[in-house]
């Protein structure tokens, strides 16, 4: 079975505090907004690894592809 976006959405948000979170996709890529304050004073590789780990061995077994835009919430009020 292929994940769905809400599938993907809430794999994210069990793993990490999001303000404001969208998922599109098709089954196999998926697009992500994601806002979480934990992701302030992170470089843009810190923030991505936060989400890779809430997604867990996910990213390897159901996910083939995730494109991400990661923001604090004052650069998403921005």
């Amino acid at each position: 079975m292929l994940p769905t976006p809400d599938l993907i959405k809430n794999y994210i948000s069990a793993g990490l505090e999001c303000t404001h979170l969208d998922v599109d996709g098709d089954g196999q890529h998926f697009t992500a907004l994601i806002v979480s304050p934990a992701f302030a004073g992170k470089r843009l590789i810190q923030r991505h690894q936060l989400v890779y780990a809430a997604l867990g061995d996910r990213m390897k077994a159901e996910i083939h592809a995730l494109s991400m835009k990661t923001l604090t919430p004052e650069e998403y009020q921005a």
